[in-house]
């Protein structure tokens, strides 16, 4: 018995001269929850839609639970896909929508009707199955999406951006509902999202993409702590990785930061002195420090708080954001000491953008 559900063994898609995907090398466990992430058009959609068979591939292999997938039609493949734009018939009840594709295949009406009452009690829907789909707010009707996918019991789930349309508290509520589902389902799911917060929160193993590639995959925390290289580090994080162009110093045990003046931190190995970096800082690890412990004496830009954290703009070149999780009292033109823990620098080759071991 395999131990993963979905193989992708150098799968590549061109749309005439274009190259979407580029030899894509990807093994998904059985029971595991993945998420593809990256910008628009890294090729996350296109990847997703070639494992459903919306697309078909030009070179490469794609396996799904231990058979060969090239060239098989969607409806072979045994996949439920979930949509952002919730594809539900409007003329249709809850029930049979949920329903529909049980009928489609020749399942009794009774049959289909006790599944359709057994994943509306999964998915809290047994109060709405009367009810159509212009009666419902957009959570439910996300939640019937997901409902008629269960129902077919598939050997994945593909979830296509589904919680675009949602407001903000809406999407954190939803993203924990999907994964407590996946949980109790024991499913297999590909999640493709732009939103690297979902991912992270979302999945056990994060695929970041970046024109076609994978530029590196993961557990959430593997790519947050030791992200492959410049793009990886500045995607995942919020907010983003600062980036500060360096330089080696002549005891190859410091780095001068160049943020308009020189800044000499500290670095926790020997490098090659004079080495030309550019050094990533996530705004946490700035720490606010007593002028005695002061690495960094750094000039205020902008100041904004949210009460539970308070978050610095510098005002150097280029611009550090610092987060706080403390109310502090700084202003614009004021200096600020921070602490830098040089465990927390990464460091990335100027030309290359590669991370240094």
């Amino acid at each position: 018995m395999t131990l993963h559900q979905i193989e992708l063994s150098g799968v590549n898609k061109y749309y005439g001269a274009y190259h979407a995907l580029r030899d894509i090398d990807l093994k998904i466990r059985k029971g595991s929850f993945v998420a593809l992430v990256g910008p628009s058009g890294c090729g996350k959609s296109t990847l997703l839609r070639s494992l459903a068979g919306l697309e078909s591939i030009s070179a490469g292999d794609l396996v799904i639970a231990g058979t060969r997938m090239n060239g098989v039609p969607p409806r072979k493949r045994d996949l439920a896909m979930v949509f952002q734009s919730y594809a539900l018939y409007p003329h249709m009840t809850v029930e049979e929508n949920l329903t529909y594709s049980l009928r489609m295949r020749g399942v009794g009406k009774e049959e289909a009707r006790r599944k359709a009452e057994e994943v509306a009690t999964t998915t809290g829907l047994s109060a709405l199955l009367g009810r159509y789909p212009r009666e419902l707010s957009g959570g439910q009707r996300q939640r019937v999406a997901m409902s008629r996918a269960i129902i077919r019991n598939p050997k994945a789930f593909l979830f296509d951006e589904p919680l675009s349309n949602l407001d903000a508290a809406l999407r954190v509520h939803m993203r924990k509902e999907i994964r407590a589902l996946h949980d109790r389902l024991g499913a297999t799911s590909v999640y493709v999202t732009h939103d690297q917060v979902e991912a992270m929160t979302m999945a056990d193993h994060v695929v970041v993409m970046r024109q076609g590639v994978i530029e590196q995959q993961g557990a959430p925390l593997e790519l947050y702590d030791r992200p492959a290289n410049q793009f990886v580090a500045g995607f995942i994080g919020s907010p983003a990785m600062n980036f500060v162009p360096a330089q080696v110093g002549a005891d190859g045990r410091s780095v001068v930061l160049d943020l308009g003046t020189p800044h000499t931190v500290a670095l926790a190995k020997s490098l090659e002195a004079g080495r030309v970096l550019i050094v990533g800082i996530r705004p946490e690890h700035l720490q606010l420090a007593g002028e005695a412990d002061a690495g960094l004496r750094l000039p205020v830009g902008s100041v904004e708080s949210t009460g539970a954290a308070t978050y610095v703009t510098t005002a150097t070149q280029p611009e550090l954001v610092v987060v706080l999780n403390s109310r502090v009292s700084i202003r614009p033109g004021e200096t600020l000491p921070l602490h830098l823990d040089p465990a927390h620098l990464h460091l990335f080759d100027r030309e290359t953008q590669i991370r240094l071991a």
